[in-house]
């Protein structure tokens, strides 16, 4: 098997005996549960569209090794063109469900650990590399998502993760056996585990010798024993358990988040990627960065789409579509998305081959990319809110709206133009909420702050590539100054 269908998909995460908690209690299904479903569909049209002729190019691709086709999900990047691909990809996921579909941070991950772990035997004739190579064939023969999981709670950040008062504060090796190792830690923010078969664990940051213990990488099964999660709450979160499928705005689609924590975990031998090699913690970290910096140059755009689309038809139920000023905040919102694009598909034509072979993207402009996104998204939601006018958080609910007496008054009341429905209206008010402050905000606004690093981490990136001194000499040069 290559590629599964969704629905393939959606039973294939049912027979997982994953440990998840929300609210406090053990959720015992959660592919059926109201508030964790959508972002399950999200996931689940990365298997539809994979199936579907007219995308084919885009979402799937050829393995070099095997020469079967695979979902380009589980793809190493072979070529500029591929990283190209896989933008307009995420582009098109975001267009299609307005919400985050969860298999980049994998995919990110899988590109990362290829050259990483090419590059550790090389110096040091470890097997970090084909033990990577055969959990990537046995993932692309199967078609899983994989989870991919970086960022540790941190604790003290002016600390190191030796020093920490709590060394659970960074996920590390706790005991080394002739057989594996066992770990322990958390891993928090982490995007659609509950929807992934395997994960992938990554160091979170750049470590000296000290931290050898933390420099670990490896993948295992999401319902491991010793492995479990806490959902993050969202806002308006529990609007899914209501009944109304009117006010969740998005209801079919969204994300989700979680805690997972990693509790004396047993790692086998043959799924370990990295254990104490120290200084190659920070190539991990700075590789995985600039790839999912990328991928914020296609997702974040494609959900942009979306929201600039709502904002032009409340525009239009508003009756207010002529007016210049809509028309000019309409062109830019459509020009800060573009920019974005712009960025994703640069880092991506820039691209060069690693020692290993795979395409790794131009690291600077990735870094750029993901500045503009912690920005840009920001001021097209505030248009987007300027455009819709207060009505967005102040309508009623869908139950006032359907209650014998109260319905006429807020359908009479609530209405713009006259040949559009107060349904419809308040139907795109609430996509527009979803988008700025619901629960898809944190795969759209908030996370574009706070997602594949938050700003002043590409400050830092952009800072070290971006050549000073290079542009320093063309200065003195052009000026012919002689030192």
């Amino acid at each position: 098997m290559a590629l599964m269908t969704g629905e393939e998909y959606i039973e294939s995460i049912r027979k997982l005996n994953m440990e998840i908690y929300m609210f406090g209690k053990r959720v015992e299904n959660p592919v059926d549960d109201p508030i964790l479903r959508p972002s399950l569909n999200s996931v689940r049209m990365t298997y539809d569209l994979a199936q579907m002729p007219e995308y084919e190019d885009i979402m799937t691709a050829v393995s070099p090794e095997t020469g079967k086709r695979i979902n380009r999900f589980t793809h190493i990047h072979r070529s500029t063109e591929d990283l190209i691909k896989k933008v307009k990809m995420q582009r098109l996921l975001g267009q299609q469900t307005a919400a985050c579909f969860q298999r980049c941070v994998g995919m990110d991950a899988f590109n990362a650990e290829y050259s990483t772990t090419y590059e550790m035997d090389q110096k040091y004739g470890t097997h970090y590399f084909e033990n990577f190579k055969n959990f990537m064939f046995y993932c692309q023969e199967n078609d899983l998502t994989v989870d991919g999981a970086m960022t540790d709670p941190k604790g003290d950040r002016g600390l190191a993760p030796h020093a920490q008062a709590d060394p659970d504060m960074y996920l590390h090796i706790v005991e080394r056996r002739p057989d594996g190792i066992v770990v322990r830690g958390a891993k928090a923010h982490q995007t659609g585990i509950i929807n992934s078969h395997e994960v992938i664990v990554m160091p979170t940051c750049s470590m000296g010798p000290d931290d050898s213990d933390y420099a670990v990488s490896f993948a295992v099964p999401v319902d491991t024993k010793g492995i479990f999660m806490v959902i993050g709450r969202q806002s308006c979160d529990t609007r899914k358990r209501e009944g109304s499928e009117m006010d969740v705005g998005n209801a079919e689609f969204g994300g989700v988040e979680a805690l997972v924590v990693f509790d004396n975990v047993f790692v086998p031998n043959d799924r370990i990627f990295m254990c104490g090699e120290a200084e190659y913690a920070g190539m991990l970290v700075e590789r995985f960065a600039g790839y999912h910096r990328q991928s914020y140059g296609g997702c974040k755009v494609g959900v942009g789409d979306v929201l600039i689309g709502a904002a032009a038809v409340a525009a239009d139920y508003n009756g207010a579509a002529r007016a210049s000023h809509i028309k000019d905040k309409l062109i830019e919102m459509t020009h800060l998305n573009e920019t974005l694009y712009c960025c994703g598909i640069a880092c991506s034509a820039e691209g060069h081959p690693t020692e290993s072979g795979n395409y790794i993207i131009d690291l600077l402009l990735a870094n750029v990319c993901k500045q503009n996104v912690t920005r840009f998204p920001y001021e097209i939601v505030r248009l987007a809110e300027d455009i819709a006018g207060g009505l967005m958080v102040t309508a009623p609910s869908e139950a006032d709206f359907r209650d014998g007496k109260l319905g006429p008054y807020v359908d009479k009341y609530l209405r713009g133009v006259a040949d559009v429905s107060t349904e419809n209206r308040l139907r795109i008010l609430r996509l527009i909420e979803n988008l700025s402050l619901g629960t898809a905000a944190v795969g759209y606004r908030t996370e574009s702050m706070h997602g594949a690093g938050s700003p002043q981490a590409q400050r830092i990136m952009i800072s070290r590539q971006g050549n000073l001194a290079m542009k320093k000499k063309l200065a003195k040069k052009i000026a012919h100054i002689t030192e």
